[in-house]
């Protein structure tokens, strides 16, 4: 008996030494059992979230993405208008030319006209399209600054959308001035021929 027990309190010694090491196995497996739950519980509330964004998204309107592009826009034209564009460089070049082929087809040598033809309706001709470029740019901008009247009520437009489209509505109306005035050769007209 007394090998039996010596037998039997290995047997248990190594039992229990198993059992106990299958009791961290076990405590260990169950850690990473509720880590990885954890994690799953985590991954399935953010993608609840997610799916919850288009839809507060659509609740609360419209975002203001498109008048942001308008403000932008009108400062654009605006600037344009001052500081002049391809289509107004290419109109005076084209006046610019039909006054040169009426002065070598005119029978009359009057500087005046000859003046007026070569150098005043391309100057014209740029002012012209400095104005269709400020009004546009003003045209714009007045609408950015009118559209929360028409759009959702209590929606307030952000502050620097305001303070781009009041930019191009500025630079609209000096732009359009500047137009009327050269137009009209208020404003640097052409030198006298005598």
């Amino acid at each position: 008996m007394g090998t039996k027990t010596a037998d039997e309190t290995g047997a248990e010694t190594g039992a229990k030494a198993t059992t106990d090491e299958e009791k961290v196995s076990v405590a260990k497996t169950d850690e990473v059992t509720e880590a990885e739950d954890t994690a799953a519980d985590e991954i399935d509330d953010e993608i609840d979230d997610e799916d919850d964004l288009p839809e507060a998204a659509q609740e609360e309107g419209p975002t203001g993405v498109g008048q942001g592009a308008g403000a932008v826009v009108s400062a654009a034209l605006g600037l344009v208008s001052l500081t002049g564009s391809w289509v107004g460089t290419v109109a005076s070049a084209r006046q610019s030319l039909v006054g040169q082929l009426h002065a070598q087809t005119a029978t009359s040598s009057d500087v005046a006209k000859l003046l007026d033809e070569g150098y005043g309706d391309a100057w014209k001709a740029t002012a012209l399209w400095g104005g269709v470029f400020a009004l546009i740019a003003l045209v714009v901008g007045v609408g950015v600054l009118a559209r929360p009247a028409f759009g959702a009520p209590g929606k307030p437009q952000a502050t620097w959308i305001k303070s781009v489209a009041w930019g191009g509505v500025a630079l609209g109306v000096v732009g359009l001035l500047l137009a009327v005035l050269k137009y009209t050769d208020l404003l640097l007209d052409l030198p006298s021929a005598s």
